[in-house]
């Protein structure tokens, strides 16, 4: 009886230990079993020393289901109009640093948010694989809908939007124009809400494509058959690669930041942008390759030769090494993933069609465009410069192009960009 109860503990133990080593290796594949989500310590602020004087670093829960990270400055007195400043790719609410402090002074109360699946927001754990929906257009005005309304604002003096911020900021303004009382975009240009089909009533029926979204039409295929063959950066943003090769880049992410924000800026004298004549890939083959890329290479690859010297970095003002390491440490720690989704967004059909509902509608609010006069981002996309200025923005105020910037406007010269929302503004009496 003794050596049956001896046998039997060690079946346990033997029971005990295979259970262990299968919960071992579904920990390895399931970060949900690895660490509940009950049990995650969230991440906290920022830490001030990173952050110039008078700019906080803060969560606000519950924002259209997601916590969100925010910098905030202009926050110590009541009553003061609020400003909301929306970044872009691969940037974070830190790249409107050196713009807050200007805006507060000048008695405002700046909010400046990561966007969803940046930074210090949810939405960072993103995989390729998941639901696109949460990062549709749509659901991004609802996020800034939802924030300014956690800050206690029944409207705003103003929305800026940068690069992806910009198409941000602008649907927040044809959507709720109510809460959004004026609109600066700066290096990407708003081209105007889609148009449906007008007068058809009588035509035959035709069969619907499968995907109408901008990814799916030749110029693709032709950029391909370009010598050397080429490709879009956005429809490369768009691939299951993308993530892995810029995140885990050869030469180091700190360097590859480096190397993308110097080739993309006016330190990189090859940027010489102008109009295009149309959507061609004929077109297209003049834009630089961190627009148009090789066919066979990531981008990681892509900007690497144009790494900038030693004393180049040394002498950079408006990125030096301890603000690079700020975007190296966070990306580092996040991926690309969740800032990767608006790009696939963009590129479905499924997503943009439901922007069909705000079709002829335009941004009516007083508007402002700001760029780098070294930025392609304005004439990327042929034409919409000028729908911007003729039809999208019935109240466009103002186009500037300035000297000594490139597509990082508002950290290559934030002097002049925070001049230029100042008197905006003012002019507006907002």
């Amino acid at each position: 009886m003794a050596e049956h109860h001896a046998l039997s503990r060690r079946e346990l133990m033997r029971g005990a230990v295979a259970a262990l080593a299968t919960a071992a290796a579904a920990s390895r594949t399931s970060p949900l079993l690895a660490q509940p989500p009950a049990t995650r310590t969230p991440i906290g602020p920022l830490a001030p020393g990173v952050l110039p004087a008078g700019i906080r670093s803060r969560f606000v829960e519950n924002v259209n289901g997601i916590r969100v990270h925010v910098l905030e400055a202009g926050y110590d007195s009541a009553n003061r109009p609020g400003v909301l400043l929306v970044h872009g790719f691969p940037e974070l609410a830190f790249s409107w640093r050196r713009v807050m402090p200007r805006l507060a002074a000048a008695g405002f109360h700046v909010i400046a948010p990561d966007l969803r699946g940046y930074g210090r927001t949810d939405g960072t754990d993103v995989k390729f694989d998941d639901d696109l929906s949460p990062f549709r257009t749509l659901n991004r005005v609802l996020d800034m809908t939802a924030l300014v309304s956690a800050f206690g604002y029944r409207s705003l003096a103003a929305i800026v939007g940068h690069d992806v911020g910009s198409g941000v900021a602008a649907w927040s303004s044809v959507v709720r124009p109510d809460i959004f009382r004026a609109t600066v975009l700066m290096s990407a240009p708003f081209g105007g809400t889609p148009a449906l089909p007008f007068n058809t009533a009588d035509q035959p029926r035709r069969a619907p494509a499968a995907d109408s979204g901008p990814g799916n039409d030749d110029i693709y295929d032709q950029l391909a058959k370009l010598t050397p063959p080429r490709k879009h950066y956005q429809r490369y943003y768009s691939t299951r690669e993308a993530n892995d090769n810029m995140w885990h880049a050869r030469q180091g992410l700190q360097a590859f930041i480096r190397a993308y924000y110097h080739m993309k800026s006016a330190d990189w004298k090859q940027n010489k942008p102008g109009p295009l004549k149309a959507r061609t890939a004929e077109e297209w083959a003049k834009l630089p390759r961190y627009y148009v890329m090789d066919l066979d290479k990531g981008m990681a690859e892509q900007v690497a030769s144009e790494m900038p010297s030693a004393s180049e970095i040394a002498g950079n003002k408006w990125l030096p090494d301890s603000d690079l390491r700020v975007y190296a440490e966070e990306y580092g720690r996040t991926g690309f993933q969740g800032g990767l989704q608006s790009y696939r967004v963009g590129s479905s059909g499924r997503f943009n069609a439901e922007l069909g509902m705000f079709a002829g509608r335009t941004i009516d609010q007083p508007s402002m465009f700001i760029a780098g006069r070294s930025d392609w981002g304005a004439f990327q996309a042929p034409g919409s410069l000028e729908r911007m200025q003729q039809s999208a923005c019935t109240h466009m105020q103002g186009v500037h192009l300035l000297e000594g910037a490139g597509h990082w406007v508002q950290q290559e010269q934030a002097d002049q960009v925070s001049t230029l929302i100042l008197d905006f503004l003012k002019r507006n009496h907002v």
